[in-house]
């Protein structure tokens, strides 16, 4: 896996498909525009992929509605960890600083994350 410099940010349901086969794990951020709170995440997540041995990925499903039912999404800021193409773990507290997202991680990320 070649992890990327910034979080990757697929355009639909599509794209997410793509990064999902090719990133494990992936940590998936699902965000609306102009949420301050999901703005404010953006530069943690930074810092949680270069911290982590983890891709990230943040999705706007305003674009594609249909993430809404199939990610289950029913507040913003969401993370959820995916390994092997299934969701192993979810966040949807609010914001959360770097230290909260690596534990998250730590705690639900098989073996394998250096964190």
């Amino acid at each position: 896996m070649t992890l990327t410099a910034k979080p990757l940010r697929p355009a639909d349901a599509d794209e997410l498909d793509d990064v999902l086969a090719s990133h494990d794990p992936l940590l998936v951020e699902f965000y609306t525009a102009g949420c301050a709170m999901c703005q404010a995440m953006e530069p943690v997540l930074g810092t949680v992929q270069r911290a982590a041995d983890v891709t990230v990925a943040m999705v706007n499903p305003g674009d594609d509605i249909g993430l809404v039912d199939a990610w289950n999404v029913r507040s913003v800021p969401t993370l959820v960890l995916v390994e092997d193409g299934e969701e192993v773990a979810r966040m949807a507290d609010g914001f959360q600083g770097a230290e909260s997202v690596v534990a998250f991680l730590n705690e639900h990320a098989a073996t394998g994350l250096t964190v």
